[in-house]
């Protein structure tokens, strides 16, 4: 009736002009509706200045965005100030999102310092401007050294996927030990992401024929919606994904193994915090001698520090009496007595980077620290009690790693000095493979230091015979009387001329295409690696002596300009931006992450702060390990699509320089990114991070959806950069 009705109404004379009438009116509320949110989408508060490399004193955006205005270059930066605590800058910037570049498909190349030679792009267009820049605080800084190491970095994070030297993530079938204890459905996102990963061949450096799906749109959804909760784990509070495997029911369930295995999916939940809460960390140095027992609290560590003496609970804290030590007689009497059996081995000197297996009270990581050795703790997570979040807690670097049929995540030949101090590791098992591994990553004239209390003459002889096969010279055997511990020096091989000498080829030499620093999910191998001979290669001169050695550029690494330029580079951004503008108190930091490193640039620039940087360098990246261990510095390879070897938690800083951009086409779901970001960082923690526009926007809604501070935002052109830091929210 109303359909004829309105039919009848139509036939009148005036049914046309009031249709007429109707449309114009509605169009007109079209046209204002869509200029009201064009208008608001399009007004941007914007600051502008001199260099995206110097934020040294932020500039405060307007609350309202219709009065914005563009701030001057010229603007005197002491009119502008940033409170520590409460002050947050946000730029709003474009989010015009790029199209996809053409990708380059190009063979794996071997040399360290391959992402030195594709140094274009920006680096033109910044060659237009002549003038330097002048920062805030006086220091002018040519556009082309402050942007050429960036510009390079961008031109590798077009080439997604790259494998060099034969460094590529585990594939399906090696992941499979996990299942899907953490992959539930606890996050919402509307995003399809594909990424089909690629299987390659490790140990040789070959590449498959399969193809890898790129990412459908960008990197995370600015629509989607996240909804947390906290991970239901038998591990809770210091859940480890990739290494605690949880299997079975009831009392047969076990959350060991002794090889790296991750979930299916991605875990998607957040760690919980302990039940006493997490506490503030005790400030470094006063951390060496103390730490708050409730943020290491577990039953199995409270039956250790009943059996051992030099680990005293004392209230709320858990003690390191300097007296006292897992060495009888005190590690200063042991750490002397080594130094009298081999002269040669001056801490400090030519002893720079040093391993030490297994994690007891780091008492020997502390001292050695004292005379500016870094000593990186090997937590194995095999025995009853774990001390490597003891570790991390005092402010000591180490990782979690099981030791068992993989090699680790170390390139070869880079630790000066290896250690086991009261070691119980059969050596001689499964035809020697683990001190065929410790071979692989000791430098060529480095030392290994072997010390037991058990006299076992079987495992002695077996022993012996091994090292002699792989050649290596024992410097000094003593049996100390004060700690009682019979301690053994080798020294490996500079040369190859010595291999040639056994009578027995057994173990035999590695074939060349056998890339020894390739060590992402790659097995030990039963043979032995050669000494380097070339030139071209690392490990054929022992490094300069410390501090020297951070800023000597041997004959191997390749570009030494580049170098230096990302040195200076980083340096700047460090002390005009990093320590004074971005509101850190960095007397609370003392464990810092570099997500991705390339040279080492930053934990140089930092090398004065009273802090150490664990570098991860990618494992589908350029391989720039080993030169990050030539300046005398340490890291590990990892891929970001898996969770990295260590307890939650144990960082006060992460740094990301356009870490999500380098893995859109990788991952199959970054945002597991973020929630791994979320549990290797103490609440409290900061997070710098520098990316694309496109990226920083969503990435900052995920991390308010954590309940992050975002604390300054700050884009230029289509670059930005954001600090947060993480609260003690969880769900």
């Amino acid at each position: 009736m109303a359909i004829a009705r309105l039919a009848r109404h139509a036939k009148r004379p005036y049914g046309l002009c009031a249709k007429m009438t109707a449309v114009a009116i509605m169009g007109l509320c079209f046209i204002f509706v869509w200029s009201l949110f064009s208008s608001s989408s399009t007004t941007s508060v914007t600051t502008q200045r001199e260099s995206f490399d110097d934020i040294a004193e932020p500039v405060p955006a307007n609350n309202g965005v219709s009065n914005s205005k563009t701030q001057s270059k010229e603007m005197e930066p002491e009119k502008h100030e940033l409170s520590r605590e409460d002050h947050k800058v946000k730029v709003e910037s474009d989010l015009e999102s790029k199209k996809d570049e053409k990708r380059i498909n190009g063979s794996a190349s071997p040399s360290v310092n391959e992402h030195e030679s594709r140094v274009k792009g920006k680096k033109e267009s910044s060659n237009k401007k002549d003038s330097p820049r002048k920062l805030p605080n006086g220091v002018a800084k040519d556009n082309n050294s402050q942007e050429e190491s960036e510009s390079e970095e961008l031109e590798m994070e077009e080439e997604e996927g790259e494998v060099v030297d034969g460094r590529e993530e585990a594939t399906d079938g090696e992941n499979e030990g996990n299942g899907d204890v953490e992959g539930e459905g606890v996050l919402i996102e509307t995003v399809d992401h594909e990424a089909a990963e690629k299987v390659e061949d490790q140990s040789s450096g070959s590449k498959s024929t399969g193809k890898k799906g790129k990412i459908k749109g960008p990197l995370f959804d600015p629509k989607a919606h996240y909804s947390w909760r906290s991970c239901s784990t038998r591990s809770k509070h210091n859940y480890i994904p990739c290494i605690d495997i949880e299997s079975g029911t009831g009392r047969l369930q076990s959350y060991r193994h002794t090889e790296r295995s991750c979930p299916r999916t991605p875990p998607m939940c957040l760690v919980p915090l302990p039940h006493q809460s997490h506490g503030f960390p005790v400030r470094w140095p006063e951390s060496k001698l103390k730490i708050l027992y409730k943020n290491v609290a577990h039953p199995k560590l409270d039956a250790f520090i009943k059996k051992n003496s030099w680990l005293v609970q004392s209230g709320e804290y858990i003690t390191f009496p300097r007296s006292q030590s897992e060495f009888k007689g005190g590690v200063q009497h042991y750490l002397e007595s080594i130094q009298e059996m081999v002269p040669d081995i001056e801490w400090g000197k030519n002893i720079r980077v040093v391993l030490d297996i297994g994690c007891a009270d780091s008492s020997f990581g502390a001292s050695l620290l004292d005379k500016d050795v870094l000593t990186l703790s090997l937590g194995l997570k095999d025995d009853l009690v774990d001390l490597a979040q003891v570790a991390l807690e005092r402010g000591f670097p180490a990782i979690v790693s099981p030791f068992a049929t993989r090699r680790l995540p170390f390139p070869s030949g880079v630790f000066d000095a290896i250690h086991c101090g009261e070691c119980g590791i059969p050596w001689h098992y499964h035809g020697g493979k683990l001190l065929l591994e410790m071979n692989r990553i000791l430098r060529p004239g480095g030392y290994c230091i072997l010390s037991t209390t058990h006299d076992n003459v079987e495992e002695e002889e077996a022993m012996t015979t091994l090292t002699a096969s792989i050649c290596w010279n024992i410097l000094a055997h003593k049996t100390d009387e004060v700690n009682e511990v019979g301690v053994k020096i080798y020294q490996k091989p500079e040369s190859n001329d010595i291999y040639e000498l056994r009578r027995k080829k057994i173990p035999p030499l590695c074939k060349e295409n056998e890339n020894p620093d390739a060590a992402w999910y790659v097995p030990m191998k039963s043979c032995l690696d050669t000494i380097p001979s070339s030139i071209e290669q690392h490990g054929t001169d022992w490094p300069e002596e410390w501090p020297k050695r951070l800023e000597t550029y041997p004959d191997w690494m390749n570009n030494k300009e580049k170098l230096i330029d990302d040195t200076n580079h980083w340096k700047a951004i460090v002390e005009k931006s990093y320590l004074t503008g971005i509101g850190i108190d960095w007397s609370s930091i003392r464990n810092i992450m570099d997500m991705k490193a390339i040279n080492g640039g930053f934990a140089a620039a930092l090398s004065q702060q009273k802090v150490w940087v664990m570098n991860v360098v990618l494992v589908h990246a350029p391989d720039t390990l080993p030169i990050i261990y030539e300046r005398g510095l340490v890291g590990v390879y990892h891929d970001w699509c898996e969770s990295f070897g260590t307890y939650p938690r144990s960082y006060d800083l992460l740094h990301a320089d356009h870490l999500f951009s380098r893995l859109k086409n990788r991952c199959k779901q970054p945002v597991s990114i973020v929630v791994e970001m979320d549990r290797i960082l103490r609440p409290g923690g900061w997070a710098i991070i520098r990316e694309k526009v496109e990226i920083l926007y969503p990435l900052e809604e995920i991390l308010k959806s954590l309940h992050w501070e975002i604390r300054m935002t700050y884009s230029q052109d289509k670059e930005g950069i954001l600090c947060a830091q993480k609260a003690m929210w969880r769900p």
